[in-house]
């Protein structure tokens, strides 16, 4: 799964092998990029003790000159063509050499614990997999939809820390998570066929590989994301997908059901505009667009904005999904039921 497409490597002057190896994938976002690294210089954990492996993926905004000159000598440095993150992780992952890896990305500025935090979880095992948050940066303007996914990471980190799920694959998110190294090789890296949620799709294969995922709040950074309204959407898209895939050719039978346990949790105005459109594509272009200038319009009021967002949030991820599964109105039986029937379904 993994790709080999580069046309430069060069490292750095670093001589000791490192405990933990950090990759940070990287396209077109120099200035949030250079403070992600200036963050990496200020750790609490021995320089020595750790490399950061920075992958150009086809960046053409003066990355790859920055990474080459002096200013990044410390830094191991891979470019390769555009190929997606998916491939650049993995290229990443090939060049790293600390028995634990970091994935960061390039808008995610560490604490000053971070990379201790990830080192001590890991301890003497070979199968843990260490999470930590995102949090929301200072004085940061974000857009409606990237606020509103900030506060659902909240939630998910407020449960977790509460004590009301373990953390599984589904909460691994390579923003700021670590692996050891040799895990992921036995997973197969990335599939580079996945340009979104291919992390979580990693972290599934992990898991069954038997990884224990492990939350540590102490372990954080601040999230400068920046994402269009089109690539929000298309990750809800790609998460309902996915959820299915597992379910069906993964024979994770477990999934579905749990899905509609899900939808029960959400509220009765967002349950009923599911319930009303996941069958119909035409229906869900129309809520989409209406619930997106009902958002942008309402920013300043964070709970009409949040309300649009979490409608047209469950709305894409149960609509995408009802379309993979290859029978909406069946799924939207599941829906409301909570029953499966292997047998008619496949799944």
């Amino acid at each position: 799964m993994t790709t080999d497409n580069a046309v430069s490597v060069s490292s750095g002057s670093v001589d000791d092998v490192p405990a933990i190896s950090v990759v940070i994938p990287t396209y077109n976002r120099l200035p949030r990029l250079k403070l992600v690294l200036d963050a990496l210089s200020k750790q609490t954990l021995d320089a020595e003790r750790f490399e950061i492996i920075v992958v150009s993926d086809g960046s053409t905004d003066g990355t790859n000159e920055f990474l080459l000159s002096e200013a990044a000598s410390s830094v191991v440095v891979a470019l390769q063509d555009n190929a997606g993150p998916a491939a650049a992780r993995n290229h990443g992952v090939r060049l790293a050499r600390g028995r634990v890896v970091l994935f960061i990305d390039d808008d995610v500025i560490a604490s000053p614990e971070l990379l201790e935090r990830h080192l001590e979880g890991h301890g003497e095992s070979g199968s843990t997999v260490v999470i930590g948050p995102m949090l929301d940066a200072p004085g940061f303007d974000y857009s409606p939809w990237v606020a509103w996914e900030q506060a659902m990471l909240y939630k998910q980190y407020r449960a977790m820390r509460l004590g009301e799920y373990a953390p599984t694959f589904r909460q691994f998110y390579t923003g700021n998570a670590s692996v050891p190294r040799d895990l992921i090789s036995r997973a197969g890296g990335f599939d580079t066929t996945f340009r979104r949620a291919e992390d979580v799709e990693l972290a599934y294969r992990l898991a069954q590989l038997g990884a224990t995922f492990v939350f540590d709040e102490a372990a954080a950074a601040h999230h400068h994301a920046e994402r269009s309204f089109e690539s929000w959407v298309g990750a809800a898209d790609a998460y309902g997908r996915n959820d299915v895939t597992f379910a069906r050719d993964h024979e994770q039978h477990w999934l579905l059901p749990v899905m509609a346990s899900e939808f029960k949790q959400r509220s009765r105005l967002t349950q009923r505009l599911v319930m009303t459109c996941v069958t119909s594509p035409r229906l869900v272009a129309a809520a989409t667009k209406l619930l997106r200038s009902v958002a942008v319009v309402t920013r300043r009021a964070p709970k009409v904005a949040s309300s649009a967002l979490s409608g047209l949030y469950a709305l894409t991820y149960y609509s995408a999904a009802a379309q993979e599964y290859g029978d909406p109105a069946a799924f939207k039986s599941i829906l409301r039921d909570g029953a499966v029937d292997r047998e008619d379904s496949g799944v």
